[in-house]
């Protein structure tokens, strides 16, 4: 039986013998999540789906394991003066039966992409692509209706990698394993580049699996895996049980949004200045405590602060205000409204379950209960009036976060005037004012209050002392290839 083999088929009850350390010839990472077709064809992706997909189907860029955009099926690009024009160097590259990767393959793959992203967050993020062109046999033009810093990092993600058929450029191949996929370096000469003898001692085999978070944490404590990635706030409680001495926890200091959703603008939910009262009422340096984690960023903004096209004019809000004061603020409209509808106030609300969004629940809850609002926990989101958003950025960017609740995709109510605001900002040339309009959408989504931010999303992984190739990063990305790469 040959080693990988050996790996591979105790994978199934997630209790595999280990394969050795991670200097051997294989990398066991563990995703937590529920069972997932890890090569599936769709684009709703699960995070295990998206690790394959981005180590089988590059695009013109990818990101490394620092998270920064690196060349990918494209070599190398220019950016013109104005920051509308994008031009790509295609890499002299195969694809996997031979055929030479060509400027119009990319271009017609390119397109038909985004056309499959129409209707989606993803594909509202990459509305200001004008047009794709191939300009000759190896060059790609990507014109834009206005600036777009972020695009460099939208093209590196899975959703954008390229195939021919049902295959992609690598720069690895997936095998069906047991309980999993194996993933195996494509040969450095089919992707241009040269080629030395015994090539593959310089690559090790990665072996993914999906588990639940409780299993895998077991598995890694166990020394059966070498990473365990895709830890949320749901179940970060996990990984403080058991022995661990062999790995560490790590904290990607994450960018996206965590927060609740109103789902139905009716009730006590029906005025804005009650949303705002059950906004406000959260006490959120306190959210966190029970975790202890520090540095978590909080906030009550829709868009992280900081951002480089954050022009200053969006503040934090009360922040002239105790929590005692807010409170009792939101207090005195809970009671108004209990006076004028004969009802007592209850807020049903839904998140995943999991240790972790049960601490999260108490928290919010215990809150809420200071302002006089009663909180029960929802079965699903289709019977909550607020629900759980947890999501991770794409690009730092106020597009992103403000195109999380466009009225074309969200599920609640929503802002039709600051999607107006968001595209208006399309198609302007100058980036100051560009970052206006996107303040000012952001300004009236804060006033409208149909999203109740909290802050950072948590996202968390466990390594295996020794392992090259891992690094925390704000996307929360974590490339297959480079755990596959031998230090050397």
């Amino acid at each position: 039986m040959s080693r990988v083999l050996a790996c591979i088929l105790p994978l199934l009850a997630l209790t595999l013998v280990s394969c050795g350390s991670a200097d051997d010839a294989t990398v066991s990472v563990a995703v937590i999540g529920e069972e997932d077709p890890l090569t599936g064809e769709g684009l709703r992706l699960s995070v295990a789906g998206q690790l394959v997909r981005s180590a089988t189907r590059e695009g013109l860029v990818t990101l490394d394991a620092s998270g920064e955009v690196v060349p990918a099926i494209a070599e190398r690009w220019i950016v013109t003066d104005d920051g509308l024009s994008y031009i790509f160097r295609i890499r002299n590259s195969d694809w996997p039966d031979g055929t030479p990767i060509t400027a119009p393959a990319v271009r017609d793959r390119m397109r038909q992409n985004l056309a499959a992203l129409r209707g989606t967050s993803l594909g509202l993020d990459l509305a200001p692509i004008a047009e794709i062109r191939a300009m000759t046999g190896r060059v790609v033009e990507i014109r834009l209706t206005g600036p777009m810093p972020g695009l460099l990092q939208l093209l590196a993600q899975p959703e954008l990698g390229l195939e021919r058929g049902d295959t992609g450029a690598g720069p690895m191949l997936a095998e069906p394993a047991e309980a999993g996929v194996s993933l195996a370096a494509v040969p450095p000469s089919s992707r241009g580049f040269p080629q030395p003898e015994e090539w593959q001692e310089f690559y090790r085999t990665v072996l993914v699996q999906v588990a639940p978070a409780e299993q895998a944490v077991a598995a890694f404590d166990g020394g059966d895996v070498n990473l365990v990635l895709g830890g949320t706030i749901v179940d970060l409680p996990y990984a403080d049980t058991g022995g661990l001495s062999r790995g560490t926890i790590r904290l990607d200091a994450a960018l996206g949004v965590l927060g609740l959703d109103v789902m139905r603008d009716e009730g006590f939910l029906a005025e804005t200045a009650n949303r705002e009262a059950v906004a406000m009422a959260i006490d959120r340096d306190q959210l966190m405590q029970p975790f202890n984690i520090g540095g978590w960023i909080a906030t009550t903004r829709i868009v992280a602060p900081g951002l480089p096209d954050d022009d200053g004019t969006v503040p934090e809000r009360w922040i002239d205000l105790e929590i005692e004061d807010r409170q009792a603020r939101a207090r005195a409209r809970v009671e108004a409204w209990e006076r004028a509808s004969g009802e007592d106030l209850t807020l049903r609300i839904y998140l995943p379950q999991g240790p972790g969004a049960d601490m999260l629940f108490t928290q919010i809850a215990r809150s809420l209960a200071e302002a006089g609002i009663s909180s029960q926990r929802a079965d699903n989101p289709g019977a909550a009036d607020l629900v759980l958003k947890d999501r991770l950025a794409r690009f730092a960017g106020s597009r992103w976060f403000l195109n999380q609740f466009h009225c074309r995709i969200t599920e609640g109510p929503c802002s039709p005037g600051a999607d107006a605001l968001v595209r208006q900002s399309l198609t302007v040339a100058s980036r100051t004012e560009q970052a206006s309009l996107l303040a000012e959408a952001e300004r009236l989504m804060l006033a409208e209050n149909l999203f109740i931010p909290l802050g950072a999303p948590i996202r968390w992984s466990l390594v295996r002392g020794g392992l090259d190739g891992f690094n925390e990063n704000r996307w929360s990305v974590h490339p297959l290839f480079d755990l596959a790469e031998r230090p050397i």
